[in-house]
């Protein structure tokens, strides 16, 4: 039997973004839009009376912002929002407020509030449309008390894997639900962490740099955005920059590693692309590493993670229970890689048991 088909409701003050944005999301079959709304408190209402699905909110609205509109459908009645905003500095910073309070996913206008070449990211709209429906909703403070409140499961663990190489860094990869997972992780690990760490998140140019610093912010760790030449070092998480792989290097064996950047093509459509720097960890760490996969759309990671546990490294992955979308690091599990699986909540605590 055929699923039902995804309920959307647009919201945009807009009229032309809304009748744009609804015939990109229209001309998917298994999508039907059911209403528009012009602002925050017309959402609001419409939300109430036609029980959306997945909701497209634009960010500047009149009488009623989009992070207000998020705010209370997460805390009254949660459903699926993917955010839309502007392709700015200051859009970033909104979009990562909209992302800690519990939207799902987000697109960037490529140009601006009005933005005709919005057919830019419609086959990306769409993608995280048909997601969002499935999305496992929650919120930083729920997560945050579930990590204090509910006991841990002890997971199934390689032993054998743990007590063997040394890790020399850890490597993590992540994209819908990330930035959300990666506050708690990061939030969760010492200043003092013994090896650096690099992660690939995926998300557009000109956010990274806002995502780095708010991780900073809420982390005893040092958390930059990856320039080319940078220095790794202990205490310190590197995250790659939008638009670019983030690649690891070493001048010779057993010298001090330094990040790369490299503008090869996407890799499974995206860039960055955890495979990039799975692969380039791989060539200078061999087995030294934990690699980590966290929650996500798509499989990207995988084919680095077998590349990496053929060496020897401890890869371990995001338990369905906890992932916004438990898709890549399903799929590095049915890849067989993964040495453990664990909540969230867990994996800081596993990633400095590894690495001391």
């Amino acid at each position: 039997m055929n699923e039902p088909r995804v309920r959307v409701l647009i919201v945009d003050d807009s009229a032309l973004m809304r009748r744009m944005l609804g015939d990109i999301l229209s001309a998917e079959p298994r999508i039907e839009v059911i209403g528009t709304a012009k602002d925050g408190v017309d959402a609001l209402a419409k939300i109430k009376s036609l029980s959306p699905d997945v909701v497209t909110l634009d960010v500047e609205m009149p009488n009623k912002g989009g992070l207000e509109v998020l705010e209370e459908v997460m805390a009254k009645n949660p459903i699926p929002v993917i955010m839309v905003s502007s392709h700015t500095q200051e859009g970033a910073q909104v979009t990562l407020k909209a992302l800690a309070l519990g939207c799902v996913d987000f697109i960037a206008k490529p140009s601006g509030s009005i933005s005709t070449d919005i057919k830019e990211v419609g086959a990306e709209l769409t993608a995280k449309v048909l997601m969002a429906k499935h999305a496992r909703l929650r919120s930083m403070a729920r997560e945050a008390a579930r990590s204090t409140t509910t006991p841990t499961v002890q997971p199934q663990i390689n032993r054998a894997a743990v007590r063997g190489l040394r890790r020399d860094i850890v490597a993590i990869a992540a994209s819908t639900g990330g930035p959300m997972a990666l506050q708690q992780l990061m939030s969760g690990l010492p200043g003092d962490f013994p090896v650096p760490i690099v992660v690939t998140q995926h998300m557009p140019k000109d956010f990274t740099a806002s995502f780095a610093k708010r991780l900073d912010s809420i982390s005893a760790l040092t958390v930059v955005e990856g320039e080319e030449g940078m220095p790794l070092k202990p205490g310190m998480a590197v995250i790659a920059p939008g638009g670019s792989h983030l690649i690891v290097k070493r001048r010779s064996p057993g010298t001090s590693a330094f990040c790369g950047l490299s503008d090869a093509p996407p890799v499974l459509s995206v860039k960055p692309a955890a495979n990039i720097m799975f692969l380039s960890v791989v060539d200078e760490f061999g087995g030294n590493v934990v690699g980590v996969i966290l929650t996500g759309m798509g499989r990207d990671g995988t084919d680095g993670a077998i590349a990496l546990r053929a060496k020897g490294a401890y890869i371990i992955a995001e338990a369905h229970e906890t992932c916004v979308v438990y898709g890549m690091s399903r799929a590095a599990v049915e890849a067989g890689v993964v040495d453990e699986v664990l909540p969230l909540y867990d994996i800081a605590g596993a990633l400095v048991r590894c690495v001391r």
